[in-house]
């Protein structure tokens, strides 16, 4: 079900590990030439172009771009009550990590009559991107709209891809579930856009002036800002446009890293890896131990479960794909060696004095501590952000949060006191640098002499 490396007995430095650990191929270079058709098509023909690409890409053609309010208000009314409630506390949680993210300014005093402020304001506008291919991500909506909303974001859209398979009044548009949590969070600009073109829809805007709402044509006009997973069609198409749009991350597929001893449960520790399997073919699960005893628990585990799960024929793909590994280790500290260098999204630690052995990872997007905090608490209610970096990214990027929605400006602000006191350093640093006319900008404010 799974194969093994087994790392015993060896020298575990970082650059080995870099080469020995599994990864999802996913090729993001190759798909950037695929894509670079379809942003210049949604950049040259707008609207027009979006309903052509998607009748192309998802088999629907959309009347309405811009989900209408009376289509966004049919989902929330239709919404069965248990899954409003588990949104509804999903929400709360999140709003409840996030509110304390939020920055406040800070005023340092360099010198007397010297000053640098660091400001923390939010980008003007965000484009969050929910996909919706192998699966429905209603949590991906939360975990979007909430920290941009607490970081005071002041215009936001959401675009998901319509579905083919949706009838009645939800015909040509996304999921009513994505519809209706988005009117939860009280999200009114919806877009029934997925794939790279709705990257390049943020990137570029649209004016449809063959839809006309209150008599007016629909606009949606380019964002700062676009975050949310997807497939390698949306990550190639961040990749291509980064710089005219602000990304949060190139997205790949899936990950669990599990780090576990002989006090693990291998009925819970199987589960786990299942769990994220289930999302794609190309997700990783991994196991990391000292038990042999454990890997082979965990093996048998997988072998009852796996054949009872809904998405089996996924999960095999996954489990048995190169991605996936057992990873045996002589002790738990080798363990941390493994799964600092292989910085997984998400990381389970299920072993004895599991807190402390937490507190020594330094690279993970999301740690689990302990039997009890599953993966799947924090895809859904832990409170905790589930967009989170992924191919070994977490050893130098961070998960979602309000500070990814906030930019710092620093404001300075010297008398003439203030300037007078360094100046002499900053024209001494200007000539070092062979800029004299840095020095010039200063002295020009002491009738060109360097002030004594």
């Amino acid at each position: 079900m799974m194969s093994t490396l087994d790392l015993r007995g060896r020298t575990l430095d970082v650059r080995f590990l870099r080469g020995a650990l599994p990864r999802a191929e996913f090729d993001v270079t190759a798909a950037l030439e695929q894509v670079r058709p379809i942003c210049e098509d949604v950049a040259h023909r707008g609207a027009e172009a979006l309903r052509d690409l998607g009748e192309r890409f998802d088999g629907v053609r959309p009347t309405h771009l811009r989900v209408p309010a009376e289509v966004l208000r049919a989902a929330l009314e239709g919404l069965d009550p248990d899954l409003r409630a588990a949104l509804e506390e999903s929400i709360r949680r999140a709003r409840l990590v996030h509110a304390d993210q939020r920055r406040t300014d800070t005023t340092t005093q360099v010198v007397p009559g010297g000053t640098v402020t660091e400001r923390w304001v939010p980008v003007d506008r965000v484009g969050l991107y929910v996909p919706g291919g192998l699966a429905v991500y209603p949590s991906s909506v939360i975990m979007n709209v909430v920290p941009a909303q607490l970081a005071e974001v002041g215009s936001l859209a959401v675009a998901s891809p319509p579905q083919r398979e949706n009838t009645g009044p939800f015909t040509g548009y996304p999921n009513p579930t994505i519809l209706a949590t988005c009117a939860l969070l009280g999200v009114e600009e919806v877009y029934a856009v997925g794939g790279a073109q709705a990257v390049a829809m943020f990137a570029y805007g649209f004016v449809d002036d063959t839809r006309l709402v209150d008599g007016e044509p629909v606009v949606c006009d380019p964002v700062s800002l676009v975050t949310g997973p997807g497939n390698i069609w949306v990550v190639a198409a961040k990749r291509l446009l980064k710089g005219l749009i602000g990304i949060d991350a190139e997205a790949g597929p899936t990950e669990i890293a599990v780090l576990a001893d002989d006090s693990a449960d291998p009925e819970h520790v199987a589960a786990d890896l299942i769990s994220q399997a289930e999302h794609d073919p190309l997700a990783a699960s991994v196991l990391v131990t000292d038990s042999e005893e454990l890997a082979e628990g965990t093996r048998a585990a997988l072998r009852r479960r796996v054949p009872a799960t809904k998405h089996s024929e996924r999960v095999v793909e996954a489990l048995e794909g190169t991605q996936s590994r057992i990873v045996l280790v002589d002790h738990v500290d080798a363990g941390l060696d493994v799964v600092n260098a292989y910085a997984a999204e998400h990381l389970e630690i299920q072993t004895r004095d599991a807190a402390a052995v937490a507190a020594r990872v330094r690279n993970a997007g999301a740690i689990f501590v302990g039997p009890h905090a599953p993966v799947s608490l924090g895809d859904y209610a832990a409170g905790s952000n589930h967009v989170l970096p992924t191919a070994g990214c977490a050893c130098h990027s961070s998960g979602l949060s309000v500070q990814s929605f906030l930019r710092g400006i620093h404001v300075v602000d010297y008398d003439e006191a203030a300037l007078r006191g360094v100046a002499r350093h900053v024209v001494t640093l200007a000539q070092a640098e062979d800029l004299p006319a840095h020095g010039e900008a200063v002295t020009a404010r002491f009738g060109d002499e360097v002030p004594r």
